[in-house]
């Protein structure tokens, strides 16, 4: 069995998220504990107890998300469990770098902690939105985009899947591209509850913020390969680090291209660290007969190594 992790990104925030690790895990009490030093407050108090408002704003939520992935990755490796490949969305791809050995913790930390700060100051608030189009394909959603834009920034932000397409920019763009889906066959086409247009070109100013925060940090090539989101290449290699991190801010997460690159790599067991289990529903859209085990608590971790020891035995047979 070829096992890869994936790692969840903005969105998959919930209160209580890694407290059950927390307590059962020396590994990952010591990197809440970290996470703390690094970022000058109480981010595991955010975590474990909200309030939930506070802890959905975009400069918190990205450090205590990967915080808390984090930790779940650390309780998985202190029970032999860990990947041989890795990839994120969006956020979650500093969390698999991190877990790849390639940034420092303490760095990306910090660092995530700047690009919500970063990405939410980029554009005024109300002045940018985000939708999900349902229903229509890739090149279907890009003609769409095209229409809607009308001098304005309409784009293409997730590929989740391929009838499942986030796009961004301005509102009003954005909007008219909602209205758009639906009168050409898209399916339960909504806005979302979203603070920012994330990964549009809105958020270039985001990426020109952040290059030195990626420049002051340490990095080494990673253990273990990492599918990248703007794409879906693999980062073998320290040099590929910074730019394509920098380069994702503005960029689409091109998420369905990441976990086919996954498989076309020799992963045979995917498994979702930290949480949320939005990742292993998209699995299932992307990879034929794939199953995906998510470990957002310790009772996941229990399952998925069971699975995982199940799917070796069977692939020994």
């Amino acid at each position: 069995m070829t096992t890869a992790f994936l790692f969840p990104g903005q969105g998959s925030q919930a209160v209580g998220m890694g407290k059950a690790f927390y307590e059962m895990s020396a590994g990952a009490k010591a990197i809440f504990e970290e996470a703390n030093d690094a970022v000058g407050f109480d981010l595991m108090r955010l975590a474990f107890e909200g309030p939930e408002a506070e802890l959905a704003l975009t400069a918190n939520t990205q450090p205590a998300v990967l915080t808390a992935s984090v930790a779940a990755a650390t309780a998985c490796a202190e029970r032999g469990l860990r990947p041989a490949l890795a990839a994120g969305h969006s956020l979650g791809e500093y969390t698999a770098l991190v877990v790849a050995g390639a940034v420092r913790f303490s760095d990306a930390v910090r660092i995530v902690r700047k690009r919500g700060e970063f990405m939410q100051e980029a554009v005024p608030v109300g002045t940018g939105a985000m939708a999900a189009i349902m229903g229509l394909e890739l090149p279907a959603v890009e003609r769409i985009c095209a229409d809607a834009a009308q001098g304005d920034v309409a784009e293409i932000a997730n590929v989740n899947s391929a009838l499942q397409i986030v796009i961004a920019g301005h509102r009003a763009a954005v909007e008219r591209a909602v209205a758009l889906a639906t009168e050409r066959g898209g399916k339960m086409s909504v806005m979302l509850p979203v603070s920012a247009p994330f990964h549009c070109s809105l958020m270039a100013p985001a990426g020109t913020r952040l290059a030195p925060e990626l420049d002051a940090a340490r990095v080494t090539d990673p253990r273990v390969p990492v599918v990248r989101n703007v794409d879906a290449g693999v980062t073998r290699k320290a040099e590929d680090v910074r730019p394509f991190l920098l380069r994702q801010v503005a960029s689409p997460v091109r998420w369905t291209d990441c976990v086919q690159r996954l498989a076309s790599e020799g992963a045979t067991a995917f498994v979702e660290v930290g949480p949320g289990r939005v990742l292993s529903g998209l699995l299932r859209r992307i990879v034929n007969g794939a199953r995906g085990q998510s470990i957002e608590d310790p009772a996941g971790l229990e399952k998925a190594l069971t699975a995982v020891a199940g799917g070796a035995a069977e692939s020994r047979s």
